[in-house]
């Protein structure tokens, strides 16, 4: 083939990973411009190199002129040193999987996640308003010995006291916060192993279960100093065990439909997605535990403040899992690291 017949052949593409290149070649442009990027999506990159490498070889085996040569080599190199280079440190992929990777992954499972949002918040809703139509309702999900507990953790009268323990430490109180939300959050995800029945339950369970202690306590008039306490660690607890609940449904789903996947594939798909959600629920917890142990049991803070704290973090939660993400481009984020072609060896 005559140079010029390949040149003509090849130029359309040479100048779309030229222009790939120099938007990626800036990290802080590549994030600004991902968002309307219309050229080579990123996905698509490790075979386009490869293939300009073999474009390369032919290129000197046929004794094309320097120039044309030079030109490739430079397209290489350049392509090489941004596949190719340093990963960054765990520290900031982490920090990236929370803030935009893990946003992302919830969204892509919209319709497990709006299922476990109905099948937590309805039951939730509908015993707190019948108790207070009925308060005798709360002695057919709690025993006295429990009611009486619940109203003395957040007694009006007691306004010295921390409110929602007894006189444990803040720091005390912490890890047992950590240990008993992880362990919600664990229990609704892997749950899902038996065919997504076991995760509607305990959405079910833990929905009632809220839903009755703040009816109750609504009900006897303690409602002041709960909804203080459980203000601020509300927003990241209760999203928490919902992402945990569609996680968990998703993993069900899988394993119930695989569709024309063999039902360990897509028991493993869904278990691997599962997991990075898992990762995500892991930090909210966590999260949600700090706020929980050193600011919610707070009882001398004024209640507007508590319900200010309150709202500014609902609002960060859910901006954070809706808009989280949302300027990269479609195939970049989503990408599951494990299978993505772009983390192979992208030799020629």
């Amino acid at each position: 083939m005559k140079q010029e017949v390949f040149v003509r052949r090849h130029e359309a593409e040479w100048q779309a990973l030229e222009r790939w290149l120099d938007a990626r070649s800036v990290a802080r442009r590549a994030r600004g411009e991902r968002r309307g990027w219309d050229g080579i999506p990123d996905h698509e990159m490790p075979a386009r190199y490869r293939r300009l490498c073999q474009q390369l070889a032919l290129a000197r085996s046929r004794g094309y002129s320097p120039v044309l040569t030079e030109r490739l080599q430079q397209i290489m190199q350049r392509g090489h040193s941004l596949l190719y280079r340093t990963p960054p440190p765990r520290w900031h992929a982490a920090l990236e999987f929370l803030l935009s990777g893990f946003p992302r992954q919830v969204r892509s499972e919209r319709a497990c996640m709006s299922a476990a949002l109905v099948l937590f918040v309805l039951p939730l809703v509908a015993i707190f308003v019948a108790i207070q139509f009925k308060p005798e309702l709360a002695s057919s999900l709690f025993d006295p010995m429990q009611l009486a507990g619940f109203e003395s953790m957040y007694d009006p009268d007691d306004p010295d006291r921390k409110l929602g323990r007894d006189s444990e430490t803040d720091l005390a109180m912490f890890g047992h916060y950590i240990w008993n939300n992880v362990s919600i959050g664990f229990r609704t995800f892997a749950s899902g192993l038996l065919a997504g029945v076991g995760t509607v339950f305990v959405l079910l369970f833990n929905g009632v279960f809220i839903g009755g202690v703040a009816g109750h306590l609504q009900a006897a008039g303690h409602g002041d100093p709960f909804w203080r306490f459980v203000a601020g660690h509300s927003a990241p607890e209760l999203t928490a065990i919902v992402i945990a609940g569609g996680a968990g449904l998703r993993l069900g789903l899988n394993l119930v439909a695989p569709g024309r996947r063999r039902r360990i594939d897509a028991l493993i798909d869904g278990g691997r997605r599962g997991a990075r959600l898992c990762l995500g629920v892991f930090a909210m917890l966590v999260f949600a535990a700090f706020v929980e142990a050193f600011w919610s049991s707070i009882g001398w803070m004024p209640a507007a403040v508590k319900y200010a704290v309150g709202a500014l973090l609902w609002a960060l939660v859910l901006g954070w899992l809706l808009l989280g993400g949302r300027h990269l481009g479609p195939t970049s984020a989503d990408v599951d690291p494990i299978r993505d072609p772009a983390h192979g060896d992208g030799g020629a």
